[in-house]
């Protein structure tokens, strides 16, 4: 069975390393990973050649690593590539790159759960996604996108507030608009950015944290079984 490391941006906050090693510590027991490392792009000592050497010193051959970032943006088409190139030359581990946590049905489903689950205060008349925002359209529209399938699952208005771009004011306007909103962040642990909302006249949710768990392990888990496929096609062959 192959290693899980997560690989997250990384951020200041100093609660946000505890929250991914949470997610990557529940989410491999999910997913029966014989070992788990959390690596950082940024903010943190342990970036993914940390990991992987650490995995690589631990007896493993082979690693998963799941971006644990939600749009395809730059640092998932390039940032993530280049790290775990680097990482496998440095560690002599072969690092296999899982599907980041993407903004597709299953994101969607668990947002709409969220949403749908009481919570103390009046019953939301909106919703909003609070995300952080990308210089690259595309990875804004797929959140948008995003928004439209939770507002079809929950049949409650939701739309889009990048922190980024209009951040706390932008969530004010739509309470202004629209009564009780509630926020959905679309974080995987706390952040600077998620902190804007601290006094927000909004109902904000938590991280996502570990009600990803299920995500990243299913991210692995393909990942993995697509090496063990390859492997049995090379040895038939």
């Amino acid at each position: 069975m192959s290693a899980l490391i997560t690989l997250s941006h990384g951020s200041r906050h100093p609660e946000a390393a505890l929250g991914i090693e949470a997610l990557t510590r529940k989410a491999a027991a999910l997913a029966g990973a014989t070992s788990y490392e959390a690596a950082y792009l940024d903010f943190h000592e342990t970036d993914l050649e940390a990991a992987a050497q650490r995995v690589a010193a631990a007896g493993q051959r082979e690693a998963v690593v799941v971006p644990l970032l939600f749009t395809q943006g730059y640092h998932l088409r390039v940032d993530v590539p280049e790290a775990i190139d680097r990482a496998a030359h440095s560690a002599g581990l072969r690092l296999l790159q899982g599907e980041g946590l993407g903004t597709g049905a299953d994101i969607a489903e668990l947002l709409a759960a969220r949403a749908m689950a009481p919570q103390t205060g009046k019953k939301p008349q909106h919703l909003v996604i609070y995300a952080v925002g990308s210089s690259d359209e595309k990875a804004n529209s797929a959140v948008r996108d995003l928004a439209a399938n939770v507002e079809s699952l929950t049949h409650l208005p939701t739309s889009v507030v990048f922190a980024t771009r209009g951040g706390k004011e932008g969530v004010a306007k739509q309470v202004r608009r629209q009564g009780e909103v509630r926020v959905l962040p679309l974080f995987s642990t706390a952040g600077l950015l998620l902190d804007l909302l601290a006094d927000s006249p909004a109902q904000v949710d938590s991280p996502l944290g570990t009600d990803l768990a299920g995500v990243v392990a299913d991210r692995f888990a393909h990942a993995a079984g697509l090496s063990t496929q390859t492997h049995m096609l090379a040895q038939i062959g």
